[in-house]
């Protein structure tokens, strides 16, 4: 199960649709393809030895000590339940997800809620159409859409993880 970091006035609330079963075993969310944690530290919006980004040890100590508490970001999944593909989840658990994240976005009031795909904007919106970039802010939080960190160029996130850290600098 993952223990979801949250904190008061976050730089960046990450928002994924759920867990693979690898990371849910881990405890650690985007844990189970590291790319999400290479692109943060390459965008330089963490600064921690790859090293420990690559071991499961490693990164689950720094996701459990320094990620909230060093480098203000948070992230939550819109569903806790486990699948290999988002396709595969309930709409009962859709609906309290997006509940529950609307409840965490009032909570804790971040900078910016960054969706991690289109898909995951999508179940969260309920909208068939949707681009990356900018969205319409959600309550006070600024709404960014990135491409999924594991298909296409490393080089489109980091801009866009860059684009994102220039506006909560």
């Amino acid at each position: 199960m993952i223990n979801y970091k949250l904190s008061d006035g976050a730089r960046i609330l990450f928002v994924g649709i759920n867990p693979h079963f690898g990371s849910y075993r881990r405890g650690v969310p985007f844990s189970n393809n590291k790319m999400f944690w290479y692109l943060l530290s390459r965008a330089g919006l963490i600064d921690e030895k790859m090293e420990t980004l690559r071991d499961d040890n490693e990164l689950r100590r720094f996701y459990d000590e320094r990620f909230m508490q060093k480098y203000n970001l948070n992230i939550i999944n819109i569903v806790d339940t486990p699948t290999r593909q988002a396709v595969n989840l309930d709409e009962e658990e859709i609906r309290k997800g997006v509940r529950r994240l609307n409840e965490v976005i009032i909570k804790y009031h971040p900078k910016v809620v960054c969706f991690v795909g289109k898909v995951t904007f999508r179940t969260y919106t309920g909208e068939k159409k949707v681009h990356y970039g900018w969205q319409k802010n959600i309550m006070s939080s600024k709404v960014f859409v990135m491409h999924f960190p594991v298909r296409g160029s490393a080089k489109t996130r980091i801009n866009e993880l860059k684009q994102i850290q220039r506006f909560t600098a």
